[in-house]
């Protein structure tokens, strides 16, 4: 289970650093401390300040797996598989499996986006990846503080082998076609803007 800086930790239950400190201080969300005495906290201590009892929680586990391309079918089924054992070695009931085919830049995936939905509707109690990647290509860590304002836990096995390489080179390319697209769409309106010009010069220079 993730660990969280005081700093991040104040941010997630929406309070100032300083009062974090206070309450550490008076006893009342007493912070953990590391061999080097630094201080951190524990998802299961923002559970508990939040009066959620884990043991009394039947929301769902939710394993979601994540490819590209249709090509990459054995990857996406690789995932699932992997997921399947680590939930299973870990003694987690999974309730529900979600596959789907879309690049991780795309914010509109069907499946991804009802697995939101679920998780505003508190019907997630933890989302189980191989990697971040899988989940969304960048912006990982808002997402994950999203689903904790609902109280939702993302567990990232991070296996990097089940994250295709392929797949970041081809959404890199997709990020420099879009922005080559703009360029070239600013240079035109230049252009334009520039013949428009000389166009008004020459009509005053005729009047």
């Amino acid at each position: 289970m993730r660990n969280y800086k005081p700093k991040d930790f104040a941010e997630l239950l929406g309070v100032s650093v300083k009062r974090l400190q206070r309450w550490d201080r008076e006893g009342i969300l007493k912070a953990n401390r590391a061999p080097t005495d630094r201080r951190y906290y524990t998802y299961d201590q923002y559970l508990q300040f939040k009066g959620i009892h884990t043991e009394e929680d039947e929301r769902q586990v939710v394993l979601y797996a994540r490819v590209s391309t249709r090509n990459q079918k054995d990857d996406l089924q690789n995932q699932t598989a992997f997921l399947r054992q680590y939930c299973n070695a870990k003694g987690m009931i999974v309730g529900q499996c979600i596959e789907e085919y879309g690049s991780g830049l795309n914010y509109n995936r069907p499946k991804w986006n009802r697995l939101l939905d679920d998780v505003m509707e508190q019907k997630v109690k933890t989302i189980v990846i191989t990697h971040k990647d899988r989940f969304i290509r960048f912006g990982y860590e808002w997402f994950e503080k999203f689903c904790m304002k609902f109280h939702t836990t993302i567990i990232v096995v991070n296996n990097e082998s089940l994250s295709p390489q392929e797949e970041l080179v081809q959404d890199i390319i997709s990020i420099l076609h879009v922005f080559s697209c703009r360029l070239y769409g600013l240079r035109k309106y230049k252009k334009q803007i520039e013949r428009d010009e000389e166009i008004a010069e020459e009509l005053q220079d005729g009047n």
